[in-house]
């Protein structure tokens, strides 16, 4: 339901998964992500959860500078050169440990507990990812759709 947090919404689908591994994702946004790849790499890895990394795309032009003086300028630069969870993940059912119950964020304690605990693996995408947070977005999104130049369609 609506009160039912992610790591929740785990807990409670977890006795349909079985002992395999199973693929999460959050479903707002969009990539062109190689989800055979990413389950091979969750596999040779061991661990109990592998997240996907993604660079954000950059929504500013970038400034470098020394002192008041600008030595260069980079327009909308791709990310800051960290990684952020790109929302696709493998997971074992064996995560249904670190979840206390349907109020658990699972982005918190579940993923900090796994990262603690050496449990958890990132997947470096490098290739096409974008968010569906906003109406901006949105609108994006639906440009490359039209326009026949979405990344993300495979078929």
């Amino acid at each position: 339901g609506e009160e039912t947090m992610i790591g929740g919404r785990i807990k409670r689908i977890i006795s349909y998964v079985g002992e395999e591994d199973f693929c999460l994702t959050y479903g707002d946004g969009v990539s062109d992500v190689d989800i055979t790849s990413l389950i091979a790499f969750h596999r040779l890895e061991g661990r109990l959860a592998t997240v996907t990394g993604v660079q954000p795309p950059g929504r500013f032009g970038a400034i470098d500078c020394e002192g008041s003086r600008v030595t260069g300028f980079r327009e909308k630069p791709q990310g800051d050169g960290g990684w952020i969870n790109g929302g696709f993940f493998v997971l074992s059912p064996r995560v249904v440990d670190y979840i206390e119950g349907d109020r658990t964020v699972w982005e918190q304690e579940p993923m900090q507990d796994l990262a603690t605990d050496g449990q958890l693996s990132l997947f470096k995408h490098g290739g096409f990812w974008h968010p569906m947070d906003t109406l901006r977005d949105k609108r994006y999104l639906d440009s490359l759709w039209e326009s026949r130049t979405a990344p993300w369609k495979k078929w």
